[in-house]
C-alpha cells in the first residue's frame, strides 16, 4: 500500500508539472502579446506627435515664421495633460472648439508641473492647446490647430519651443518662449530636491524591506 501511495503521488506530480509546462507557451505568447500591444500603442503614438510636430513647422515655414525647437519639459506636460483629457468625449465644445475662459481646470495641475519637475514661475506665458479627434488621423489633428483659434499662437513670433503629448483621440500642444515665465526651465528649488530626496529614500526604504523578506 505504500508502494503504491509513493507511485500514485509521483504520477500525480508529473501531470502537474507536464500540465505546467504545457501552459508556459501559452502564458508566453500571452505576455508577449500584451507587449506588442503596448510598444504599437507607444509607436503609433510618437507617430502622431511627429506628424505634428513636421506640421507646424512647415505652417510656420509657410508664414516666414521660424520654426520651433522640441521642448522636452513642455512634452513632459503634454503628456500629463493628455493622460487628464482621454476619458473625455470630443464635442462641439471641447479641444479646439472651447470657448475661450471656459477651458477646463485641472485641481491637480501643480502635482502635474511636479512630476515634470517644473513649477508655475516658468511656465505662466506657455500656451496649453488641447484637440480631440477620433482616432488622431493626421490631416484633421493639424487643421484643428492651424485652422482654428489656435492658429493665433501659432502665428505669434514669440513663442520659440513646443512639446507635444498624445493619449487616445486628445493631443495637446504646449508652446514655449525664450523668457523665463515661459522656458519651461526645469525646478531646482529646495523643495523639488528634498521631494526628491524623499522618493529616493521610501525607495531605498522599500527595497531594504524586501531584501530581508527574502
Amino acid at each position: 500500500m505504500v508502494t503504491t501511495s509513493y507511485h500514485v503521488k509521483a504520477q500525480n506530480s508529473i501531470t502537474s508539472r507536464g500540465s505546467t509546462m504545457a501552459l508556459l507557451p501559452r502564458y508566453l505568447l500571452l505576455s508577449l502579446l500584451v507587449l506588442n500591444s503596448l510598444l504599437f500603442s507607444f509607436v503609433k503614438s510618437d507617430d502622431e506627435e511627429d506628424n505634428l510636430f513636421r506640421g507646424i513647422n512647415s505652417y510656420r515655414t509657410s508664414l516666414n515664421l521660424t520654426t520651433l525647437r522640441e521642448n522636452d519639459k513642455a512634452k513632459c506636460l503634454a503628456d500629463e495633460m493628455a493622460d487628464q483629457f482621454k476619458n473625455q468625449p470630443c464635442t462641439n465644445t471641447t479641444g479646439a472648439n472651447t470657448v475661450l475662459g471656459t477651458e477646463p481646470q485641472f485641481s491637480d495641475y501643480p502635482n502635474l508641473l511636479s512630476k515634470c519637475k517644473l513649477n508655475v514661475t516658468t511656465t505662466r506665458d506657455a500656451v496649453i492647446m488641447p484637440a480631440c479627434v477620433p482616432n488622431l488621423v493626421p490631416d484633421l489633428v493639424l487643421s484643428n490647430y492651424t485652422m482654428s483659434q489656435y492658429s493665433n499662437s501659432l502665428n505669434d513670433t514669440k513663442f520659440t519651443g513646443v512639446g507635444i503629448g498624445s493619449d487616445d483621440n486628445w493631443i495637446v500642444v504646449i508652446l514655449t518662449t525664450n523668457n523665463l515665465e515661459g522656458s519651461f526651465t526645469p525646478d531646482n528649488s529646495s523643495a523639488n530636491i528634498l521631494f526628491q530626496l524623499g522618493l529616493i529614500s521610501h525607495a531605498v526604504f522599500l527595497l531594504m524591506a524586501f531584501l530581508l523578506l527574502l
